[in-house]
């Protein structure tokens, strides 16, 4: 029986196929016919796909400007998106080989096309079985090449990976150009992100690992009527010079003065510094007003044998006396880097500093903030641990391609590598004190890591597996997500928040010798003093501190984790640093206010620290000369309107007499001795209860402390400190008022006994005496009712 000619069987890509009954009723008289009609039918068949590939290829051509930078062609009509897609994509369907019987019922097409929200993630399966489909699944296997990159099976192996599901959904990956409005839902490329729940106890930290992103390449942009820009792109051996070029002049001749005038520089390098000249392999005073590169990199426990010395640097001078062949690879290829470049000088420090010179050696670091900041570009070697490893793809067979490309029902699609943040969190070259100012004061850089080449200013950042270039300064892309790393010199109100962020990014950082930390920092210090108009680095800032904002500054907290241990002594020095700098302690320093005394947990609540007024008249310190000279601290004064509903605290004004600035006549106060007059009381301490108490925890090196007026019986809560717990802090301590915080915080004080209003806390440090000298302990928070009940001894504090 002919079944009816509506009964035609419908494809999964939509086409129609004649039912087999017809084919079965033809007769055989026709074969010869059929196969004649077949031929011809081939040979149009042929025609057509050629006609239909020219067509495509002139397409993606079309989309893609003369020079290679994004400046895209008007996009397909959606219905003519949909045409062509079904053509080519007849097939593919049909032959989803390599593919899972989960993934095979995934669309990819029309995920891509029309995207999937992520309310609406499309569940995969447990993460086990997706690991154990690797082999015969291209999809899966792009899954499992993220767990085997972020090592989860190493890191947690007695996990139980079935209790994982993942789910699917796309995300908008930006935009190179204006879009019409109201975007057509096709306008945008897509990524596909991979989310893992029933993870978050095992996930690594977000720092350490970056979502799973799974990209499509540019050589299918056209199948949906898209130009290439922001997908992906092939990486090749060695790093495109001619790209890396593309991206300088991008920066320099679209982004303007936000990559130009770094830190309000006026452009000058002093004429100190040195250079090395790539041409004439020689190191040379660097030329007036000429443009150079500079390096960041990591040492490494290598010797000292390539550093430009007192015996050397005569020879150095030369042409031809720099020998690369004696250089590490780090510097050999950065040489190399910077002549394929068609740059003639990079700036060095092993090389341009005479390294066994202390008085050149000073000169030089003081500089930095202009080195740095003035540099064309920094080459940053964050593929590396030491001076010895290349710079991966400067060189052939220096770097292994890790860009793993998977074609999935017709479309390529590939695992996207570490984004710039994460690359970088995870080198060496990350973990180095010194190399935090070389980046934030760089206008641009250009990083090298074991994966890619990334470029990023301070308008944008490109790589080489993305095609992200573009001349508009309005582009938005997911790769443009700033790390924080360099700081900005914005108003003056931001004046503190530039100078904490850069302390605490800096000293989170490793030194091989401890006493370096000053110096390392001095390239900001004297990058803010300049950008900020705060005069003279060396009177603004001592011992790394921020002087013109002493009361904000001295609010600075050992972050929880960091052991409690004083800095070794600078090289000459007799005296350690004095205890109220950071600087003068090892380990990370954050900058905490009044919420850091909730709870029982320090950390577990985060705010900066905010002054409301302060009460100390008049600052002094003692310079490197042995001088007692006055500081230029800003005051902070505010009305405030409950106050007369509380006793007012009140401190003495004026100038100190001279016999107050002299401790013993006959012993003079230690250079970076702090002077001032406040008002000084002591309280019983007594350590809070909650999660910190527990012997296991024993990474916890600072606890919370309930301050106690024995006034009453039994005593009563008036404050909370933040005290070290090695040694054991004594059952009562000593505390100066050092500035009143904006606002009282629930949880600081017993509110049962002291009313809760606007100003109600002081900030106080708690203080131990040596000879008259006091030293920092730790510092708190104290309802001012209660210190004023106190009946406080006003005193000259001598702070070393």
């Amino acid at each position: 029986m002919i079944p009816p000619l509506n009964s035609a069987i419908v494809t999964r890509s939509g086409l129609t196929a004649l039912p087999t009954g017809i084919i079965e009723t033809v007769s055989p008289v026709s074969t010869h016919g059929l196969a004649l009609v077949g031929i011809i039918g081939g040979l149009a068949l042929g025609v057509w796909v050629v006609w239909l590939s020219v067509v495509r290829t002139c397409k993606l051509r079309a989309y893609v400007a003369s020079d290679g930078t994004s400046e895209s062609a008007p996009l397909l009509h959606p219905d003519q998106i949909r045409t062509d897609i079904q053509r080519g994509h007849t097939t593919t369907l049909d032959k989803d080989a390599l593919l899972c019987s989960i993934c095979a019922t995934l669309d990819f097409y029309r995920i891509f096309l029309y995207g999937i929200p992520e309310l609406e993630a499309v569940p995969l399966g447990s993460l086990s079985s997706i690991l154990e489909k690797s082999y015969q699944c291209s999809f899966c296997r792009l899954i499992s090449l993220y767990v085997r990159r972020t090592r989860m099976l190493e890191k947690f192996p007695h996990v139980d990976l079935s209790g994982i599901e993942c789910e699917v959904y796309t995300m908008h990956c930006g935009s190179l150009q204006r879009p019409p409005y109201p975007p057509p839902k096709y306008y945008f490329c897509r990524r596909l992100h991979i989310i893992r729940k029933g993870v978050w106890e095992i996930h690594p930290a977000p720092d350490e690992a970056g979502p799973l992103i799974i990209h499509l390449m540019q050589e299918d942009a056209f199948k949906f009527g898209r130009p290439t820009d922001l997908h992906g792109r092939r990486v090749k051996n060695t790093v495109d010079i001619g790209l890396v070029k593309k991206w300088i002049n991008l920066c320099q001749e679209y982004h303007g003065d936000k990559c130009v005038n770094v830190c309000r520089m006026d452009g000058k390098l002093p004429g100190f510094v040195r250079v090395v000249d790539v041409i004439s392999m020689a190191v040379v005073p660097a030329p007036s007003g000429c443009r150079y590169v500079s390096l960041s990199y990591v040492w490494g426990s290598i010797g000292a044998e390539y550093w430009t010395t007192k015996d050397n640097i005569t020879e150095r001078s030369k042409p031809g006396g720099l020998n690369a062949a004696n250089l590490p690879d780090t510097i050999s290829d950065a040489i190399l880097f910077v002549r394929q470049l068609d740059e003639r000088y990079i700036w060095i420090d092993a090389l341009c500093i005479i390294q066994d010179d202390s008085q050149d050696k000073s000169t030089q670091i003081h500089a930095m903030d202009l080195v740095y900041g003035l540099s064309y570009f920094t080459i940053i070697a964050a593929g590396g641990k030491t001076a010895r490893d290349p710079l991966p793809g400067c060189r052939p067979r220096t770097r292994t391609l890790q860009q793993h490309i998977e074609v999935v029902q017709g479309l390529h699609l590939y695992l996207a590598p570490p984004r710039l943040g994460e690359a970088v969190v995870q080198s060496a070259w990350h973990t180095r004190c010194w190399t935090y100012q070389e980046s934030a004061l760089s206008r641009r850089r250009i990083y090298f890591t074991g994966h890619q080449v990334y470029f990023e200013c301070r308008d944008q950042i490109f790589c080489e597996d993305i095609v992200a270039e573009s001349k508009s300064q309005s582009c938005r892309s997911f790769l443009r997500f700033p790390r924080g790393e360099y700081f900005q010199i914005a108003s003056d109100s931001f004046k503190f928040e530039s100078y904490r962020g850069a302390v605490e990014k800096c000293t989170r950082r490793n030194l091989t010798k401890e006493s370096d930390i000053v110096d390392a920092f001095t390239g900001v210090t004297n990058a803010l003093a300049n950008g900020y108009g705060l005069g003279d680095p060396a009177r603004a800032f001592q011992h790394g501190m921020m002087l013109t904002e002493l009361h904000l500054t001295l609010l600075w907290q050992h972050a929880p984790h960091t052991p409690r241990a004083r800095r070794s002594l600078p090289d000459g020095s007799s005296s350690p640093w004095p205890s109220w700098a950071w600087a003068a302690w090892r380990g990370a320093v954050i900058h905490a206010g009044e919420v850091a005394y909730v709870g029982t947990q320090i950390g577990k609540y985060s705010d900066e620290p905010r002054v409301d007024e302060t009460f100390i008249d008049n600052w002094y310190i003692v310079n490197h000369s042995g001088d007692t000279v006055q500081l230029d601290v800003r005051r902070v004064s505010h009305d405030f309107q409950t106050e007369e509903e509380h006793p007012a605290y009140s401190c003495s004004r004026g100038i100190l007499d001279p016999t107050e600035l002299t401790l013993d006549i006959r012993r003079p106060l230690e250079p970076g001795t702090l002077i001032f007059r406040t008002t000084s009381s002591h309280f019983g301490i007594t350590r809070r209860g909650g999660e910190e108490n527990e012997e296991s925890n024993t990474s916890i090196y600072y606890g919370l402390f309930n301050i106690l007026s024995t006034a009453s019986s039994p005593p009563t809560w008036i404050g909370t400190a933040i005290l070290p717990l090695d040694p054991a802090p004594p059952t009562s301590l000593e505390f100066i008022v050092l500035a009143r915080s904006i606002a009282g915080v629930h949880g600081t004080f017993d509110e049962e006994s002291y009313m809760h209003y606007s100003g109600c806390l002081l900030n106080v440090m708690a203080v131990s005496q040596n000879g008259g000298l006091m030293e920092r302990v730790g510092l708190g928070v104290i309802h001012i009712v209660a210190w004023i009940a106190s009946r406080p001894e006003e005193k000259v504090v001598f702070l070393r």
